[in-house]
């Protein structure tokens, strides 16, 4: 079986070259908010879904907190098995399939690291696993990026240059998707992937939550923790609870 677009982008080293500039100091500001939010205990499991490199996971457990990161792509959790200790794991996993049996306290599914697969049943399969793993008092905080601003800005091709790369990005709409293709040439050898996010609004994640054991608590609209407006917001972040 052909491989998803998200296991060859995401496995190759040119993904982390075009988005180098997610730095950290973003990350931690995110962090630092959703922990005064959140307040959660000292003892808390933390659960980082689609971890990447692992650093939120890495600035969580720097703040003393327990915290395990799971992503798909090898390369990413080999990078980030550099960090490990007592407190910080990774693994390599597909959030498709169960991870642990009511055991987190929080889990977390950060930067739009979600919207990948070609079905409904897909994604809600993905968040009741999410929802399993929780403790019965368990929250989930999913951020993705605001599909309502995304659609009316969409800049239909761009060329950027990072680390002497030209990297020729297309994008259009097609099937409820935002599909980015992303094509460039180094060493004289030509390279072309692509990305695949649904276009999910606030109706679709209030279903698929419903659908998969999850009462939203709050909704938040930026990493300032500001409150959601549609047509503004840059981000479209859920805190969720396990539903009883």
């Amino acid at each position: 079986m052909p491989k998803k677009w998200f296991q060859n982008w995401f496995n190759s080293p040119y993904y982390h070259i075009l988005y180098q500039q997610r730095n950290n100091a973003e990350a931690e500001f995110f962090i630092d908010n959703l922990c005064e939010y959140l307040k959660p205990s000292a003892e808390a499991n933390l659960l980082d879904i689609a971890c990447g490199r692992g650093r939120h996971s890495i600035y969580l457990n720097k703040k003393g907190y327990d915290i395990t990161g799971i992503d798909l792509s090898i390369a990413s959790i080999q990078y980030a098995k550099q960090f490990e200790n007592s407190h910080l794991h990774f693994y390599v996993h597909d959030m498709r399939y169960l991870f642990y049996v009511n055991y987190f306290d929080i889990a977390l599914n950060l930067f739009t690291s979600f919207g990948y697969f070609d079905t409904d049943y897909e994604h809600v399969k993905a968040l009741k696993n999410f929802q399993k793993a929780l403790k019965p008092d368990g929250l989930l905080v999913l951020d993705y990026f605001n599909s309502n601003k995304v659609l009316n800005m969409l800049c239909p091709q761009m060329i950027k240059t990072v680390s002497g790369v030209d990297f020729n990005i297309h994008k259009k709409i097609e099937n409820d998707k935002i599909i980015k293709t992303i094509e460039f040439e180094d060493q004289n050898k030509p390279y072309i992937f692509k990305e695949e996010v649904k276009a999910f609004s606030m109706g679709d994640f209030k279903l698929f939550f419903e659908q998969s054991g999850f009462e939203i608590s709050h909704c938040f609209g930026n990493y300032n923790l500001e409150e959601f407006d549609p047509a503004n917001s840059d981000r479209l972040i859920f805190i969720c609870k396990k539903a009883l």
